[in-house]
C-alpha cells in the first residue's frame, strides 16, 4: 500500500529541514493532537495515536539535505516513511512524505484512511514550522 502527502512549501532551507527532521526527538512537534505517548532515542521514536496502537519508527536510510526514511520495528505491521526534501531557493524547501506498506487487502482497507489523515497532519505541521 502507498501513500503520499501533498507536496507542501517549507520557509526553511533543505539542510535545516533535513537536520530538524534527522534529529527524531522532534517528531513529537509534529504529531496530531490525539497523541497519547511519545518517547524518543537517538534513532528512534514510540508513538500512540488515541485508539491506535504503539508503533516505533527508527531511522533507517539518510540522505543528507534531500532523504529520510523512517521504519517500522514491528514485523507484524511492515511500513516505511520516507520525507523527500528538495531545494526551492537558500531559505525555502519543499517535502512530501510517501508511506509503503505491506498489508493484506482487509487490514489495508481498514488503516488506509487513518493513515492518509496522520501522513498529511505530519505534513502539515511541517509546513507550519
Amino acid at each position: 500500500m502507498n501513500l503520499e502527502s501533498p507536496i507542501v512549501n517549507v520557509q526553511k532551507s533543505e539542510s535545516e529541514l533535513y537536520e530538524f527532521l534527522a534529529d527524531v526527538k522532534n517528531f513529537e512537534q509534529l504529531m496530531p493532537e490525539s497523541i497519547e505517548k511519545f518517547e524518543a532515542d537517538s534513532d528512534s521514536f514510540l508513538f500512540a495515536l488515541k485508539g491506535m496502537p504503539e508503533i516505533r519508527l527508527k531511522l533507517q536510510e539518510q540522505v543528507p539535505s534531500s532523504k529520510l526514511v523512517l521504519g517500522s520495528t514491528n514485523d507484524k505491521f511492515p511500513f516505511t516513511l520516507t520525507k523527500n526534501i528538495t531545494k526551492l531557493d537558500e531559505n525555502s524547501s519543499r517535502i512530501q512524505l510517501i508511506f509503503y506498506g505491506k498489508f493484506n487487502p482487509m487490514v489495508a482497507m481498514m488503516i488506509k484512511n487513518p493513515l492518509q489523515k496522520f501522513i498529511n497532519t505530519l505534513t502539515e505541521n511541517i509546513q507550519k514550522l
